[in-house]
């Protein structure tokens, strides 16, 4: 966008001249910058450990097996289990 301002032309005949769309110029303008003034750096307080295997709720009505995560909602579980022993 500075170069823009300093090339002393209206945003339409720079973004003619540049071949770019007026929306991208705004776009570029209103983008936040990353400056050393708002980078935050980040420290890691608590390390946390990622399980690969998730406990699975398995429902079992007669012959079928339906298993699903231990953090399926209850809610859930009883609108399945109405639907299957139906």
């Amino acid at each position: 966008m500075d170069d823009q301002q300093t090339s002393g032309l209206t945003i339409i005949d720079y973004c003619q001249q540049q071949q770019l769309s007026t929306s991208s110029l705004y776009a570029v303008k209103h983008k936040p910058s990353l400056t050393s003034e708002n980078f935050v750096r980040a420290k890691i307080t608590h390390q946390v450990e990622i399980l690969e295997e998730q406990a699975l709720i398995t429902l079992t009505i007669g012959t079928a097996n339906v298993s699903l995560p231990s953090t399926t909602f209850a809610t859930y579980l009883s609108l399945l289990l109405r639907a299957l022993v139906l």
